[in-house]
């Protein structure tokens, strides 16, 4: 028996990943159909299952890759197929979104569907630049209407002069292209030319660039600025609290776009501390995590962890395949036996410690030379040890642990290769757009980052985690704007601060 499909009509929200619901993640996620637009943070389609088909429909202005009539055909035919369709729409799907149209072609087709609303950029904009639609000081009534429609048209469904009259706040969306005419036309009808007015672009995101002004200038002042869209605008004596509540646009990173390199599952810590800062972050992974080649030496290395004095973690990524394996192959972690446990950094720690398990080895320098000058406060000489680590690791460890007399043995529990796919198009986008720092976490990140063979973005800084990934770097031929102490997130991030701190000292 067929399963019978289901559409589902979600906001996206206006940027900020942070401000897409709970209920859009899991419909993006049970997804076998995507269809999104230009207006969507590309990061969701991280979120997507493997063998999902994702359709760019583009709907962004004067650029549509399909029309709205295919689109309606898309979605119905692909729901009447049984597929869980997600028709993913920037803000809310109600609003201005064109999807009352397309639920209405969907409930005519006689298909299953769900609508789930989103933050619009009409709400989330504003308050996103410091400014509140609705204030006890200054109105208690909205207005949203589109500025889509030209009003010096006859024909046009949006009547001016009784908008010029209306009390409270107006918010309009879709007219930076006709925003000269449309002040012009709510002046005609009896606005006050002194009325504030402000303009956000790319609202809730790191580029989000705010010009406020008045009915009778900020025309001027969006062309002097080329202002484009997607902009949100907000007219009413709500702008003047800009000035008190401020907020997103003062944050430290703000106006930076940096770009993170970490594989796309790890890439989320680093991407969401750089946000929370401010900064416009743009995730090109340029490695992804692969089994290794030798899968039975890595099933066989699992199985007998139980037989050693020590296991040695150099990364995050190998405690979790490690463990994963290991809870695969036994029901008990009593079965691990009694085996101590020494990392790399604090990121690898904090692995460690999901499993429940403790750490009683931690360097003082987070790298392999680190980790080798700790053992020898330990007595390993004739104790046997088993170092869990990636295919292209260093030798390091394992001559400096042999030095000292213990035994080793390696387990080879993963592999990095590069990354081939790019679904957000963040290669074009640092391409076409440039970026202010590049962030890399590993030698291979690196690598694989030049690899690409994509041009260094002009006036571009380079942040490296640590000395080998810095040496990495000056291999070819980019010097470190910085190096984060200590070699992990938090250390990197605090750098990256840091570095910011002082572009905005000179």
């Amino acid at each position: 028996m067929s399963t019978p499909g289901i559409c589902y009509l979600v906001g996206a929200g206006p940027g900020d990943l942070g401000l897409v619901t709970l209920r859009a993640k899991e419909c993006v996620e049970m997804a076998d159909v995507l269809v999104y637009d230009a207006l969507s943070s590309p990061e969701i389609l991280r979120w997507a299952k493997k063998g999902c088909e994702m359709v760019n429909v583009g709907k962004r202005a004067k650029d549509h890759k399909l029309s709205q009539d295919g689109i309606n055909a898309l979605i119905v035919e692909r729901t009447q197929a049984g597929k869980k369709v997600v028709r993913l729409k920037g803000g809310d799907p109600m609003i201005f979104g064109r999807g009352g149209e397309e639920a209405a072609e969907l409930a005519a087709a006689g298909v299953a569907f769900e609508i789930v609303p989103g933050i619009s950029s009409t709400i989330g904009g504003p308050a996103y630049a410091g400014i509140p639609v609705t204030h006890r000081d200054h109105c208690s009534q909205l207005t949203i209407f589109t500025g889509h429609e030209d009003p010096t048209k006859g024909e046009s469904s949006i009547d001016y002069a009784h908008l010029a009259k209306t009390p409270g706040t107006k918010v309009f969306v879709m007219g930076v292209a006709r925003l000269r005419e449309i002040t012009a036309a709510l002046i005609e009808g009896g606005a006050d030319p002194a009325t504030p007015i402000a303009l956000v672009r790319w609202a809730t995101t790191g580029s989000q660039k705010t010009i406020t002004g008045t009915l009778a200038d900020i025309a001027g002042i969006a062309e002097a600025a080329n202002f484009g869209s997607p902009a949100v605008a907000v007219i009413g004596d709500v702008v003047k609290e800009r000035e008190k509540i401020n907020w997103f646009e003062k944050r430290p990173l703000f106006g930076k776009r940096i770009v993170v390199t970490r594989t796309r599952e790890q890439a989320g810590e680093l991407s969401r501390e750089l946000a929370g800062l401010g900064a416009d972050v743009v995730e090109l992974p340029t490695i992804r995590i692969e089994l290794p080649d030798d899968k039975q030496g890595f099933v066989d290395g699992v199985a007998h962890a139980h037989e050693y004095d020590w296991l040695v973690f150099t990364s995050p990524n190998g405690v979790e395949r490690f463990f994963d394996a290991f809870f695969a192959t036994y029901e008990d972690a009593r079965s691990l036996g009694n085996p101590r446990i020494a990392v790399i950094g604090e990121g690898t720690a904090k692995k460690v410690r999901e499993y429940r398990f403790a750490v009683d080895l931690i360097p003082e320098k987070f790298v392999a030379e680190g980790l080798v000058e700790a053992f020898k406060q330990e007595s390993i000489e004739n104790l046997t040890l088993l170092w869990v680590r990636a295919d292209e690791a260093r030798d390091v460890i394992y001559n400096g642990l042999v030095k000292q007399g213990a035994i080793v043995d390696e387990c080879v529990v993963y592999k990095t290769v590069p990354e081939t796919g790019d679904p957000t198009g963040a290669a074009a986008r640092i391409t076409e757009e440039g970026a202010d720092l590049i962030t890399f976490t590993s030698a291979s990140t690196v690598e694989n980052f030049f690899k690409l063979g994509l041009p260094w973005p002009e006036g571009c800084a380079a942040g490296s985690i640590g000395p080998v990934t810095s040496e990495a770097l000056k291999k070819h031929g980019v010097k470190p704007a910085f190096e984060a102490k200590p070699s992990d997130i938090p250390g990197l991030v605090a750098a990256v601060r840091k570095w910011s701190v002082a572009l905005k000292a000179t």
